[in-house]
C-alpha cells in the first residue's frame, strides 16, 4: 500500500504499524466466524465426495466379485491331451505329485502385485476330465439313472477339511495304470445324498479287465465350503443333479471322490482322461478399484499375453487357461460407466452451487465494506496492496477452516485416496480466499468517492455482458443437445462427459440471466400506476423493490442453481423409487402373493381375507407348461371381474372384463402376450393342460404384462372355461396397505410360498454403487436446499441495516409497526416470487429437456430384476414445489422477524447523525 509524505518529521510513534489481519479479525469476529463455518462445511462436503465415491466403488467391486463366486473369479489352468500324447517320458511321471506341486509355487508368484492371489484358497492336483458312470445299485438313483463321478487327487484336503468318520485315503504302493483298487474320501454332503458310507466300494468300469474298485475310507466336512478351494470345481464338495438329454428327461447325480494327493498316476487306470490342473484364486481383500485397469490387463495377459507365455514355459506348452474374471470386471466397469456419469451430474450441480455461494459471500463482504475500501483507495492505497491485504485476511480464515473440513471428512468417511480429497478442500479454500479481493479489485479499479445509483430498474447491461450471455447460451444449448442425444456417458468413461454433466447448471445459469433482464420490466410498468394507490405501503414497497442493488445476478444465479439442483436431485430420487416399485409389481403381481397352495387345502382364501392388512384377494389357477399349438406357455385361469379390477388398480395390464368372459361357445376368449398374438393372429388354436384338459382359445386382447404371469409368453382365460374351474386355486394375489408375511404364511399353511412387494423392492438393489448414487443425490438435494436458504439469508441480511434505518425514519413520521411489517414483506416479495417461480420453471424445464438422455434403470434396479421398462427422469411435483414455497416462506419470515426486532430496539440507535446507512 503506498503512503504519501506528510511533511512532518517521522518519530518512533509514527513508525508503529498496525497489523491489518489481526485488527480486522478483532473488529469483525462474527463475519470471520461465519466465513470459517461456510468454508469448513463446504470443504467437508467437497472432500467427502471423492472418498465416498471410492468407498462405494470399492464395495461395489467387492460385491460383484463375491456375487460372481469362485468359479468365475478364479483362474483355471489345465493340461490338454497333447501334454500326455506328445511327452517323451512315462505318463505316470506327468501325473506325479512332484509334477503338480513343482510348478504350483512358481504359478502363484507369476502375476505379482497386479493380480494378488490367495495361496490358501488356490489348489492343484490331478483329476479325471470325463465323468464316469458307476452302476452300483446301492447308490442313489432318482429316476433309475446311475450316477457319475470324477476322481480327484486334490492337494491339501487334510488342511481344508475336518475328518468326521474313518481316515483319509492313502495312495497305493505302486500307483499307475495297473492298480486294481484305490482309496478315496467323500464329503459328508456327497455321502448323505448318494447313500455312501465308510467302507462302501464304488466300481468304475474299464474297457478291459475288472472294474476299478474305489473304497471309501473316510468322510470329510469342508472347513470353508463356499471358499475357492472347494467351490472352483463342480461337484467337489456337494453333488449336483443333472438331467439327461432326450424326449423324456431323467435326473441323476454327479459327484466326486477324493483320492490321495500322490495317487494321481493311478487315475490312468480309468477311462476318465486324467489331467493336471492348477486353480489360482485371487485375494479379494487385496483387490481395489484403483487397481482395476492393472487387474484387467493382468487377466488378459494370463489368457493370451506375456503371462501366458511365462506359464507355458514354467509348466508345459500344452495348456488350457480359462478365466472369467475379465467378464466379471467388464460387467462391473459397465455398471460404473452408467452410474458414474449420473453421479457426476449431481456433483457438478452441487459444486457449482457451492462455488457461487462462496463467490457471493465474498461479493457481499466487498459490498458491505464498500465505503471502507473506497476511502482507502482515495487515500492512496494501491490495487495490489489492497488486494494483498484482503487476500491475507481471507486466507487466515479460509485455509484453517478448509483443513478442518478436510480432517472431518477423512474421519467421517475414512477411506479413499487422500489426494483427491485434499485437492477438493484446497479448491474450496482457494475460491473462498480469492472471492473478496477479486471483487474488491473489480469494483475499485478507479479511485472515486461518490457513485451513482445502482437501481435494478435503471441498470443497463453492457455489450460485454451481452456477449458473455450469448456465449453461455451457446454452451448450454450444446450441453443439452449432447445429453439428450448421447446421454451422460462419454464412450464408457466412468467420469462421464463434463459438458453434459454441467447441463442442468447451465440451464439454471441461462434462466438466471434471462430473469435478471426481465425483472425490471414489470417494475417499470407498475411504477406509474402505483403512484395513484391510496396509502403509503404499496407505492413505497414497490419503489424500494425497484431501488434494490443492481448487482442481483450472483444471488439470483445462486438461488436458481441451488433450487434446480435440489429439484433435479429430488426428481431423480423419486424416479428411482418409482422404478423399484414398478419392478416389484412386475415381480409379484400385487401387494402380496401366495403360491404353491396345497391341492386339498380348504378355506385358504377365506383365511387370507381375514388376515390383517388384506383388502382383497384374487384367486388364480396357473399352469406353467400349457401346450399351445407346438409351444409351451404359461396359462392362468381367472375370474374376469376380479382380475380386471386388480389389473386396473396396478395401472398396468388393464382390460375390459367382458371381453374375457366365456359365453359357452366352442372358442374361449383369451388375453395373450404380444408374441402369441403375433404367432396366432385372430385364428383359434388348441390348448392342452397338464391334467389333460383341453379347449380351443382365441386371442381377443393383447397386453405386454399381466399380474398373474408377468411378461413372459402367457394366456389368461376365464376360469369357468377350465374343466375343474378355479377350485382349488394355485395362487392368491393380495392387495392391501401393509399385509403381514407371517400371518399370511400361517393362514396359507403347508408349503405355501409368500412374497411381499415391499420385500422385493429391497431386493432390487444389487450393488453398493446403486445405493451410493442415491446417497449422493440425497446429499445433493440437502446441500442445494441448504445453500438456497443460505443465499436467501445472506441477501436479506445484507440489506438489514438499511431496512432498519428506513423503518426508524418512517416511524418518526407516523408509520405503525403493522405497516412497517407489511412494507418489509412487500418489498421482499417481488424478488422472492421471481426466484420461486423462476426456480420451479427452470427445474421443470431442465428436467423436461434432459430427461431423454438420463436413464435411471441401472441405478434403480438390479440386472436380474423383471423387465419393467426403461426408467426415465420425470418431474416430481413435490420436489418442484417444496423448495420454491420454502423460499417465499423464508423471505416472509425473515422480513417479519426483522420488522419485529426493529420495533423492539427502538429508533434512537438507527437515527444517529452521520450514519451512512
Amino acid at each position: 500500500m503506498t503512503e504519501r509524505p506528510s511533511g512532518r518529521p517521522r518519530t518512533a510513534a509514527s513508525r508503529v504499524a498496525v497489523p491489518w489481519v489481526r485488527t480486522r479479525l478483532r473488529t469483525a469476529p462474527g463475519a470471520a466466524a461465519a466465513l470459517a463455518l461456510l468454508v469448513a462445511v463446504t470443504a467437508f462436503l467437497a472432500a467427502s465426495l471423492p472418498s465416498a465415491l471410492d468407498r462405494y466403488d470399492e464395495e461395489g467391486m467387492r460385491r460383484a466379485l463375491e456375487a460372481a463366486g469362485p468359479t468365475r473369479t478364479s483362474i483355471h489352468i489345465q493340461t490338454s491331451d497333447a501334454d500326455m500324447y506328445l511327452s517323451d517320458g512315462p505318463w505316470e511321471d506327468r501325473l506325479s505329485q512332484e509334477a503338480v506341486e513343482g510348478p504350483f509355487a512358481k504359478l502363484l508368484a507369476l502375476p505379482g502385485r497386479a493380480l494378488p492371489l490367495d495361496e490358501d484358497q488356490s489348489s492343484a492336483g490331478v483329476r479325471t476330465t470325463r465323468a464316469m458312470r458307476v452302476p452300483d445299485p446301492y447308490l442313489s438313483q432318482p429316476d433309475g439313472v446311475a450316477p457319475v463321478f470324477h476322481l480327484v487327487a486334490h492337494g491339501g484336503v487334510a488342511e481344508h477339511s475336518r475328518l468326521t468318520q474313518g481316515r483319509l485315503p492313502k495312495a497305493p504302493e505302486d500307483p499307475g495304470p495297473g492298480v486294481s483298487s484305490l482309496e478315496a474320501a467323500v464329503t459328508t454332503e456327497t455321502a448323505e445324498k448318494l447313500n455312501i458310507r465308510v467302507g462302501s466300494v464304488v466300481h468304475f468300469p474299464r474297457a478291459e479287465g475288472d472294474p476299478l474298485a474305489v473304497r471309501v475310507t473316510g468322510l470329510v466336512a469342508p472347513r470353508e465350503p463356499d471358499g475357492a478351494y472347494w467351490s472352483t470345481m463342480p461337484e467337489l464338495h456337494r453333488p449336483h443333479q443333472m438331467v439327461t438329454q432326450g424326449p423324456v428327461p431323467s435326473q441323476y447325480w454327479a459327484g466326486a471322490l477324493l483320492v490321495a494327493p500322490d495317487a494321481g498316476p493311478a487315475l490312468l487306470a480309468t477311462p476318465g482322461a486324467p489331467a493336471r490342473y492348477w486353480t489360482l484364486a485371487p485375494d479379494l481383500t487385496a483387490l481395489h478399484d484403483r487397481d482395476l485397469e492393472a487387474l484387467t490387463s493382468a487377466v488378459a495377459s494370463l489368457e493370451s499375453g506375456p503371462l501366458l507365455e511365462r506359464i507355458t514355459t514354467t509348466v508345459t506348452p500344452h495348456l488350457d487357461v480359462s478365466a472369467h474374471l475379465d467378464d466379471v470386471l467388464n460387467g462391473y466397469t459397465g455398471l460404473w460407466s452408467v452410474i458414474g456419469p449420473l453421479v457426476a451430474v449431481a456433483a457438478f450441480g452441487t459444486g457449482t452451487v457451492a462455488a457461487v455461494v462462496l463467490c457471493m459471500a465474498g461479493g457481499l463482504a466487498a459490498e458491505r465494506r464498500r465505503a471502507e475500501l473506497t476511502l482507502l483507495r482515495a487515500r492512496g492505497a494501491s490495487l495490489r496492496g489492497l488486494a494483498g491485504r484482503l487476500l491475507a485476511e481471507t486466507v487466515v480464515v479460509a485455509v484453517p477452516a478448509a483443513a478442518l473440513g478436510l480432517l472431518a471428512a477423512r474421519l467421517a468417511v475414512g477411506t479413499g485416496r487422500p489426494a483427491q480429497s485434499a485437492v477438493a478442500a484446497g479448491a474450496v479454500a482457494l475460491v473462498a480466499a480469492l472471492a473478496l479481493p477479486l471483487r474488491a479489485v473489480a469494483v475499485h479499479r478507479a479511485v472515486g468517492v461518490h457513485t451513482g445509483r445502482e437501481d435494478v430498474v435503471r441498470a443497463r447491461p453492457s455489450k460485454r455482458r451481452l456477449v458473455a450471455e450469448v456465449t453461455l447460451l451457446a454452451v448450454a444449448a450444446g450441453a443439452v443437445l449432447t445429453l439428450r442425444t448421447r446421454g451422460t456417458s462419454a464412450d464408457g468413461d466412468p467420469t462421464g462427459d463434463e459438458l453434459a454433466s454441467l447441463a442442468p447448471v447451465l440451464v439454471a445459469v441461462i434462466a438466471a440471466l434471462v430473469l435478471v433482464r426481465l425483472y425490471p420490466l414489470p417494475l417499470r410498468g407498475l411504477a406509474r400506476p402505483a403512484r395513484r394507490m391510496r396509502g403509503v405501503v404499496g407505492p413505497l414497497s414497490l419503489a424500494r423493490a425497484g431501488r434494490a442493488g443492481g448487482s442481483t445476478v450472483l444471488p439470483l444465479l445462486a438461488l436458481l442453481t441451488a433450487l434446480t439442483t435440489a429439484a433435479f436431485g429430488g426428481s431423480v430420487l423419486t424416479g428411482v423409487t418409482d422404478a423399484r416399485e414398478r419392478a416389484a409389481v412386475f415381480a409379484v403381481g400385487a401387494d402380496a402373493r401366495v403360491d404353491n397352495l396345497a391341492e386339498g387345502a380348504m378355506g385358504v382364501e377365506e383365511r387370507i381375507r381375514r388376515t390383517p392388512g388384506v383388502e382383497d384377494v384374487t384367486p388364480v389357477k396357473v399352469s406353467y407348461s400349457a401346450l399351445v399349438g407346438s409351444r409351451r406357455v404359461s396359462l392362468a385361469g381367472v375370474e374376469p371381474d376380479m382380475y380386471a379390477a386388480l389389473s386396473g388398480r396396478l395401472d398396468d395390464g388393464a382390460f375390459d372384463p367382458d371381453t374375457l368372459k366365456a359365453d359357452g361357445e366352442d372358442t374361449v376368449p383369451a388375453l395373450g402376450s404380444p408374441a402369441l398374438a403375433e404367432w396366432f393372429g385372430d385364428d383359434p388354436f388348441p390348448v392342452i393342460l397338464e391334467d389333460g384338459d383341453s379347449f380351443t382359445a382365441q386371442v381377443v386382447a393383447v397386453r405386454a404384462w399381466t399380474p398373474a404371469l408377468g411378461a413372459d409368453d402367457f394366456l389368461v382365460v376365464d376360469g369357468a372355461a377350465l374343466r375343474a374351474g378355479l377350485e382349488p386355486p394355485t395362487s392368491l394375489l393380495i392387495t392391501g396397505d401393509d399385509p403381514d408375511a407371517a400371518a399370511l404364511r400361517k393362514a396359507a399353511g403347508g408349503d405355501a410360498q409368500v412374497r411381499l412387494r415391499s420385500d422385493v423392492v429391497a431386493a432390487t438393489v444389487e450393488s453398493p454403487l446403486q445405493t451410493g448414487a442415491e446417497r449422493v443425490y440425497a446429499a445433493a438435494v440437502a446441500a442445494g436446499a441448504a445453500y438456497a436458504a443460505l443465499v436467501l439469508l445472506l441477501t436479506l441480511l445484507r440489506a438489514a441495516p438499511e431496512r432498519a434505518a428506513l423503518l426508524a425514519r418512517l416511524r418518526t413520521m407516523g408509520l405503525t409497526r403493522a405497516q412497517g411489517r407489511r412494507l418489509l414483506i412487500l418489498e421482499s416479495l417481488p424478488q422472492a416470487v421471481l426466484t420461486a417461480v423462476g426456480g420451479a420453471l427452470t427445474a421443470w424445464a431442465a428436467i423436461r429437456l434432459l430427461a431423454p438422455g438420463i436413464d435411471l434403470t441401472t441405478v434403480a434396479v438390479s440386472t436380474g430384476a423383471p423387465a419393467a421398462g426403461r426408467a426415465l427422469l420425470r418431474a416430481d411435483p413435490l420436489s418442484l414445489l417444496v423448495p420454491t414455497l420454502a423460499v417465499v416462506a423464508l423471505t416472509v419470515g425473515v422480513a417479519a422477524a426483522q420488522a419485529w426486532w426493529s420495533g423492539r430496539r427502538g429508533a434512537v440507535r438507527e437515527l444517529r447523525a452521520g450514519d451512512a446507512r
